[in-house]
């Protein structure tokens, strides 16, 4: 059995059948079919089930496919270790951001890291929580910021810091000059502006809304934090959001509440049992380092 085998492996699953594989692969059908026959001879197993009208692995191949990806994975972070520089004057570092984190961590973040190691090629990806578990476990992201609430046990989460969300409102807003800390009664009686309900963020400001016992009038939802921020920027609607966010510069302001804003964890989160990068971990010790700072 080669490394070529499972690549076609993967390529029929990933396919649907072996006409799309071949396509993938830039391979002839026949020369796929004949790969795939030789690896089902070499296990004395069927792999997939051929009578239907789309492929579709049998319970043996899908067991096998699993397995054949925890191996690609484990290759690719070998092929990585072994090109990796410790003394960090070259690298690449892949990390990720759910949106919220992006809008105010990745600028001062990247400011700092690329001070210290100029010489590292910076990939950065903004991504759900869920799109971040499965690039660290496919091993397409190094390292990532997020929630410390992970679903898969083979992502470990290093806490950063905690991070605390406010009411934010913009300068059309009539509070946006107003000292004093709502009260619940004064929050119920403000139209919102907020993120859609698949945001992780929506989730926790729905829960804080919920232990308060107030029904908010969201007039406004968007998918975007930063079409967000402009609807605040422009409209006398509030919104609830990560404190740090409301600056000066982006004419934001924050409201002080007298029911304690909503909290989460938030993390460094990687594969476990990985190979980290020495880029990798140059981001760790310094996200770890600012967060001590905070």
């Amino acid at each position: 059995m080669l490394l070529r085998h499972l690549r076609y492996l993967l390529a029929v699953a990933d396919n649907g059948g072996f006409t799309r594989a071949a396509e993938a692969l830039h391979v002839s059908q026949p020369t796929l079919s004949q790969q795939i026959r030789q690896l089902e001879d070499t296990l004395g197993v069927v792999l997939f089930d051929r009578t239907s009208r789309t492929v579709k692995p049998t319970d043996a191949g899908q067991a096998y496919i699993e397995c054949a990806r925890r191996v690609l994975v484990e290759l690719e972070a070998g092929k990585r270790a072994l090109h990796d520089v410790k003394d960090l004057s070259r690298g690449t570092l892949r990390l990720a951001m759910t949106p919220t984190f992006m809008a105010y961590l990745v600028g001062p973040l990247m400011r700092d890291y690329m001070t210290l190691y100029p010489n590292i090629h910076l990939e950065i990806f903004e991504l759900s929580m869920a799109d971040i578990e499965t690039g660290l476990a496919e091993d397409s992201l190094d390292i990532a910021i997020a929630f410390d609430e992970v679903r898969s046990p083979d992502i470990e989460t290093i806490p950063a810091f905690v991070e605390i969300l406010g009411l934010v409102v913009g300068r059309e807003h009539p509070l946006y000059d107003w000292k004093k800390p709502l009260t619940a009664e004064q929050v119920a009686q403000l139209n919102f502006a907020l993120l859609t309900p698949n945001f992780a963020t929506r989730v926790c400001i729905d829960e804080y809304f919920a232990k308060t016992s107030i029904t908010p009038n969201v007039v406004i939802e968007v998918n975007s934090v930063n079409t967000l921020l402009e609807v605040m920027r422009h409209t006398a609607v509030a919104t609830i959001l990560p404190e740090p966010i409301a600056t000066q510069d982006r004419a934001l302001r924050r409201i002080g509440l007298l029911d304690k804003g909503p909290q989460r964890g938030a993390a460094l989160l990687r594969r476990k049992n990985n190979y980290h990068s020495a880029a990798s971990v140059a981001f760790m010790e310094l996200m770890l380092d600012e967060s001590v700072r905070r």
